[in-house]
């Protein structure tokens, strides 16, 4: 530049000319430095090319290119960097690191491409254990003393995700990455890795379990910048083997109680599909952290379960190395946008809520966006293309933010669309709120006081076939509505004149009578007026033993509009298994000591995104929830199921022979209908002062002119300024809010 300023400060045409070669020939000269300053990555192990279009692409498909990772595992790595700028500054780059779904392998440059093309260094590795990061017999055979500890570890804190962490530094060490500017995306299994990442923070753990500062190789401090995982877990113990002891409005919600019932076809459908990723599993019963063959083998011969201190080794190794939840949550997380799929029997919608719900309890001022959407996922994920391109634009904006440092910031709240059939439509939605609790304003709710039973070996095998995730007919599969002999069924009333949303989690509440290691499978169903039945959600649970109170447990979260005349059925199981069945025809699997359930004063609650009246008062409000001894509500709930109409802030001002109330119908609410407002006098000589009517739209204030008795107009004569009792009440809530008020004038 300096050349040019200087050429038309004042020197004739021939010295510009001279000055314009002389600066094309800098440029050139610092383009091929700074093209040369990255010919290779990992201090030479990985070498470098530059692409027609400039991208520098360092690693290689095939066979391999291999760094080693903290504990000698050769971990096969692709990193790729923007064009060499022109200004000869190279280096220090945001990163993202981008990760693959078990048993599947480092992503490519045509897959990094799109972030370089914004100005990201993207790296991505095949986790340890899988393809040519020690999982085929050749990247063994290239390095056998290397690849003795380089199997499977099943997403392990100390291992995978430290690698992940380790290769990260290495890049900052080489001056090619800032270590404040990374940020992590994945699903599924590197949706989980993902998540770790961001529950560290700044922090790593160590094969013995402790946390230390995230540094890199040479010392420098590091921290992610934000992540945004999809279609993962943050509890795998709960996603595979479920008991039903999370509920959805806990602010703290881990796994507790009776170990859980098996999903088989989905865990069998994993197990083989990373062996024969290729995958290296280590030789059962050699490494009990990562004894993937044997748990997977204890968990198949099933019950007795719940005494067993092989089974529950295995749920305490889980929960404590494999699982984002359990990581240490006293430092507040890196900026999270979590997405999960409302159909993924997988890895279902709560595993996204339960972290973000304790999140927000424990850090309020938390930066963590949450989606219910549905784009890619397992089965019966519909992975809807308008789905998973907007998830995807959602993701753009969030790193680009945090990690780029590009765009506005993004919005943090709770955005959710509705599952629809057939799989072609369009998703239903959205719906957006502040958190969670509030998408669901409003409840429909079913009672029933009358015991049933629930028989071993009821339920029809055709419906368990057709509702299985692996080897069933999808999100949208069909049945017979009828209800099965032998379980516990009930029905809602059918939908009224425009229909309601389930928005979250139905909740059942009941006592359970049973005996044995006995378990309880639910489904909610939409059965149509033409007799048919489509899968709502689900759920697998383990009712205490020997309780005569009230249990309390939930199904799946999932979004669904019950149209006009359509029916909400519950169904209660002994399993959702079919009789006899494979392993991957099987979604849980079937208890051995599965004996007769009562289930007796059953009380089924669905959240929906209507409010409070809507549907000529089909919908009530939210009611208080049961909470487990010592839990505490998440974020929201408290301010949902106590909203009712109620009065105002202020006096009660008398006019002559009137009392003035302005009365407040929550916006939460569709309405507020049959209002009734009452004011007393309070104390032992309690008698009416005042009564009233109102009717008012959610959101809506009404003043309301009350009309004092003889009697009252005497009593407020005297005692100018008493204070008063206030009831209002309306049709979509039981019971009176009550207040005490001054009456004045």
């Amino acid at each position: 530049m300096r050349f040019l300023t200087t050429a038309r400060s004042g020197l004739g045409s021939r010295a510009i000319a001279v000055a314009a070669t002389l600066a094309a020939a800098a440029a050139m000269f610092w383009a091929e430095q700074s093209q040369a300053a990255i010919p290779d990555v990992f201090a030479g192990d990985v070498a470098c090319a530059e692409q027609p279009d400039g991208t520098r692409s360092c690693g290689s498909e095939s066979p391999r290119s291999t760094v080693k990772t903290f504990d000698g595992v050769p971990i096969d790595v692709n990193v790729a960097f923007p064009p060499a700028p022109a200004s000869g500054a190279d280096g220090n780059y945001p990163l993202v690191m981008l990760f693959h779904g078990y048993g599947g392998s480092k992503l490519g440059l045509d897959l990094m491409q799109d972030w370089v093309d914004r100005g990201y260094a993207a790296f991505s590795m095949t986790d340890r254990g899988f393809h040519e990061s020690c999982g085929s017999a050749a990247s063994r055979a290239a390095d056998p003393g290397g690849c003795d500890a380089g199997y499977v570890r099943l997403l392990d804190t100390r291992y995978e995700v430290r690698d992940a962490q380790e290769l990260a530094g290495a890049l900052v060490d080489e001056g090619l990455v800032d270590p404040a500017r990374i940020g992590a995306t994945g699903g599924s299994y590197g949706g989980a890795l993902s998540l770790a990442l961001a529950a560290l923070r700044d922090r790593k753990m160590l094969p013995d379990g402790s946390l230390v500062e995230w540094r890199s190789p040479g010392g420098v401090e590091m921290e992610l910048a934000a992540a945004a995982p999809f279609i993962t877990w943050s509890d795998l113990a709960q996603s595979l083997t479920p008991n039903g002891s999370t509920l959805d409005y806990v602010a703290d919600s881990p796994y507790s109680g009776r170990v859980g019932v098996l999903k088989e076809s989905l865990v069998e459908g994993l197990y083989l599909s990373g062996l024969t990723a290729p995958g290296f599993y280590v030789p059962e019963g050699t490494d009990p952290s990562a004894d993937l063959t044997g748990w997977r083998d204890r968990l198949q011969d099933g019950e007795p379960l719940d005494d067993d201190p092989e089974a529950q080794a295995i749920l305490d190794e889980v929960t404590t190395h494999h699982s984002a939840y359990y990581i240490d949550s006293s430092v507040e997380p890196a900026p999270i946008l979590l997405a999960n799929s409302p159909t993924d029997d997988l890895f279902p919608m709560d595993e996204a809520v339960r972290y973000y719900n304790r999140t927000r309890a424990e850090h309020p001022d938390a930066e963590i966006g949450l989606m219910m959407i549905e784009g890619p996922g397992h089965p019966r994920s519909q992975n809807k293309e308008a789905s998973r391109e907007l998830q995807g634009r959602r993701i753009d904006r969030w790193l680009d933010h945090y990690v780029l440092g590009q765009g506005s910031k993004p919005k943090l709240r709770v955005e959710a669309y509705t599952q629809t059939c057939p799989t072609e439509a369009a998703a239903g939605g959205p719906y957006r709120a502040r958190d969670w609790a509030r998408l669901a304003p409003g409840e429909v709710r079913l009672a029933e006081k009358s015991p049933r039973t629930i028989e071993p070996g009821a339920g029809s095998d055709e419906l368990a076939a057709a509702f299985d995730p692996v080897t069933g007919g999808g999100a949208c599969a069909q049945t017979d509505g009828s209800d099965e002999p032998g379980t516990a069924s009930y029905r809602i009333e059918p939908a009224p004149d425009g229909g309601y949303t389930l928005m979250g989690s139905a909740t059942v509440s009941a006592v359970f009578a049973l005996q044995g290691e006995s378990q309880v499978a639910a489904r909610l169903l939409d059965v149509g007026p033409e007799g048919t039945q489509t899968l709502v959600a689900r759920g697998l649970w383990r009712p205490e033993i020997g309780s005569d109170e009230k249990q309390v447990f939930q199904l799946h979260p999932n979004g669904w509009v019950f149209e006009q005349g359509h029916v909400a059925k519950l169904e209660l199981l002994p399993d959702d298994a079919v009789e006899g069945g494979a392993a991957l025809s099987n979604y849980g699997r079937a208890s051995n000591d599965q004996r007769a359930v009562e289930v007796s004063g059953l009380q089924l609650r669905l959240p929906v995104a209507e409010g409070a009246g809507a549907g000529d008062g089909f919908v009530a409000a939210a009611l208080r929830k049961r909470l487990p001894e010592g839990a505490e509500l998440a974020r929201g709930f408290r301010a949902v199921t106590r909203a009712r109409a109620e009065l105002a802030t202020g006096a009660l001002k008398r006019r002559g022979g009137n009392l003035r109330a302005k009365i407040s119908c929550p916006a939460l609410f569709d309405s507020c209908g049959d209002g009734r407002v009452i004011v007393r006098k309070g104390g032992k000589r309690s008698f009416m002062l005042a009564r009233g009517g109102f009717e008012l739209g959610g959101g809506e204030s009404k003043r309301l002119s009350l009309k004092l008795s003889k009697r009252a107009r005497g009593f407020l004569d005297r005692n100018a300024g008493a204070r008063v009792r206030v009831e209002t009440s309306s049709s979509e809530r039981p019971g009176a809010a009550k207040q005490k008020r001054r009456a004045r004038g």
